[in-house]
């Protein structure tokens, strides 16, 4: 009885089609980890603008003696700024793609707290490539992301 030694140039083709079943299923999982890990950089970005402008809004929104929160426009439009664009001035690129001021909501929680808070749709970066791989048509691939903060205002 003969025994064939396996052909090496068999397992070689062997191995390119198991690479073949294999490397779809790795892009998916390393673009689906990088996705992952590029929104929770956006929501740390926008938690953080969002914590910094309710510590503006908190220093300037009490009225003088009375000890009322007072919201005027000028603390209101600064602290939006701050959010969308890193600066209560409102210059420069917004730090985050597509986030603008209008996003941002300031009020006067009671109590003689502040709230600032924001809603940003939060934009995949295979977002536009995705409907077109699977042939066309619209995949909604945004989703929103919040965050608020409430600070008690001080003097």
């Amino acid at each position: 009885m003969m025994h064939r030694k396996p052909n090496r140039s068999a397992q070689r083709g062997v191995a390119v089609v198991e690479f073949a079943i294999a490397l779809p299923l790795l892009m998916f999982l390393f673009l689906a980890v990088s996705e992952i890990g590029r929104a929770f950089l956006h929501y740390n970005s926008l938690t953080r603008a969002v914590r910094d402008s309710a510590r503006l809004v908190s220093t300037r929104a009490l009225s003088g003696q009375s000890g009322t929160v007072s919201l005027d426009a000028a603390v209101v439009a600064s602290a939006r700024n701050l959010v969308a664009y890193g600066n209560p001035q409102g210059t420069g690129p917004a730090l985050l793609p597509g986030l603008a001021p209008g996003n941002v909501t300031v009020r006067d929680a009671g109590n003689n707290n502040i709230a600032v808070s924001v809603t940003y749709n939060y934009q995949p970066m295979i977002g536009t490539a995705l409907p077109n791989l699977l042939g066309g048509g619209s995949i909604a691939t945004t989703f929103t992301l919040s965050a608020e903060v409430i600070m008690r205002a001080i003097s």
